[in-house]
Parts: structure tokens; C-alpha cells; sequence
């Protein structure tokens, strides 16, 4: 049996710099890159865009299928295509990561969206940015990484993020957000937000992109880039 191309998975909570993280690392391993949290978010939008109900399963189900999802390399950086349309903006609000962290709970939601991501395995190999790559989706890859921050240093990353983008928004309420999200995905029945047996542990406070990276890469032996 042919081996399978490497996966490095890189989960943790929102904020925790993951996403940061994992794009810097895909690119200087050469690696394909897989934005899991875009998926559910695009999933979200859409359903969104449909005015479907939110607890209704089967069209939730069925709005995962038929949503057309891809990553683009543009001269703004990674830009995410809905059905077509540019949503990356709005994957980014804090109304789309609740839509998704609503809907991630629910079972054929993820049962769709499981192969749809294990599709992303390609050589020379990939980074997957997440909450339960390492746990389900993944849970064979060699390399596993946690991330994870205070709630409180999370929410005024996300605070100055937003300010800097010009969306206006109040630092306490994120604050509550970012707590009960992570409570939801913490607690939820299937696949809860926790890092797997395996995989190391980096918590980011008040340490800069370049030494998390730097950390992460020290975990891919050379010859495996």
C-alpha cells in the first residue's frame, strides 16, 4: 500500500493564531493548505444566503453538498469563493463564526464535509488548520500541533483585527463571544474542541507569529519538506 502524503494539523481555538500560523508554515514547507473553519463558515454563509433554518438538518445537509467552496491565491492573500462569489470578508465576522460553530454540531453536517476535507491530502504534503484535524479528521498525521491563548488576550487580538478592517466593535461583548463559543465547541457531543492524545501543546500569549512558526517547523523533520 502506497504511504499516504504528510499532514501536519494545527487546531485550536479562535484566536489562538492558527490560522496565521498555518498559512506562514504551508507556504515555507511548500505544503498544500486547508482552512477547515472556512468550510463550515462558506457552509454557514450560504445557508445564510438561502434563509434556511438554521436547525433544519437535512437542508443543512444538502446546502453542504451543493456549496461550491475555493481557495484562491490573490495579490490580497488567500481569498475564499462562495458559489462563485468572493466571501472572504464575511466568513471573517463574528456572525458567520457563530452560524458555523451552530451548525459544526451537527452530525451529517460533518459527516459531509469529513471526505471533502480528507480530499486536501495531497503530496508534497498538508497543513490543516482547525479544531478536530488532528482528533477526526486526521488522526493518523505525523505532526499535531494545539494552539491556544487566554480568552482574554484572543478577544483583543480579534478586537484590533476588526478595528484595523474598520468594523466597529465592543471589546466586552467579543470577550463574551469568544468565551461561549468556546464553551459550545468544548462541550458539544461530536468532535469537541480539544487537542488530540498526540499532539503538542504551544500557547501562544504573548509570543509573536515568528517563534510559534518557528516552533511548529521544528516539529517537520527536513527531509519531510
Amino acid at each position: 500500500m502506497s504511504q499516504l502524503p504528510p499532514v501536519l494539523t494545527i487546531d485550536g481555538p479562535s484566536g489562538a493564531g492558527k490560522g496565521t500560523v498555518s498559512r506562514i508554515v504551508s507556504r515555507r514547507l511548500g505544503w498544500h493548505y486547508l482552512d477547515s473553519g472556512a468550510l463550515y463558515r462558506a457552509v454557514g454563509v450560504a445557508a445564510s444566503w438561502a434563509n434556511l433554518d438554521m436547525s433544519d438538518a437535512a437542508a443543512l445537509v444538502r446546502c453542504t453538498f451543493d456549496t461550491k467552496v475555493d481557495f484562491v491565491e490573490g495579490e490580497q492573500g488567500l481569498r475564499v469563493l462562495v458559489n462563485g462569489v468572493d466571501a472572504t470578508d464575511e466568513l471573517r465576522l463574528e456572525t458567520a463564526g457563530a452560524v458555523a460553530s451552530a451548525i459544526a454540531p451537527i452530525p451529517e453536517v460533518r459527516a459531509a464535509l469529513k471526505e471533502r476535507q480528507r480530499a486536501f491530502r495531497r503530496e508534497p504534503g498538508l497543513v490543516a488548520d482547525g479544531r478536530d484535524m488532528g482528533t477526526v479528521i486526521f488522526p493518523d498525521a505525523p505532526y499535531k500541533v494545539f494552539l491556544t491563548a487566554s480568552a482574554e488576550e484572543r478577544a483583543q487580538r480579534r478586537h484590533k483585527q476588526l478595528k484595523d478592517k474598520g468594523v466597529s466593535v465592543n471589546f466586552d461583548d467579543l470577550l463574551r463571544e469568544i468565551m461561549a463559543r468556546d464553551a459550545r465547541d468544548a462541550q458539544r457531543t461530536v468532535a469537541p474542541l480539544k487537542p488530540a492524545d498526540d499532539a503538542v501543546l504551544i500557547d501562544t500569549s504573548g509570543i509573536g507569529i515568528d517563534e510559534v512558526v518557528a516552533r511548529v517547523l521544528d516539529l517537520i523533520p527536513t527531509s519531510g519538506a
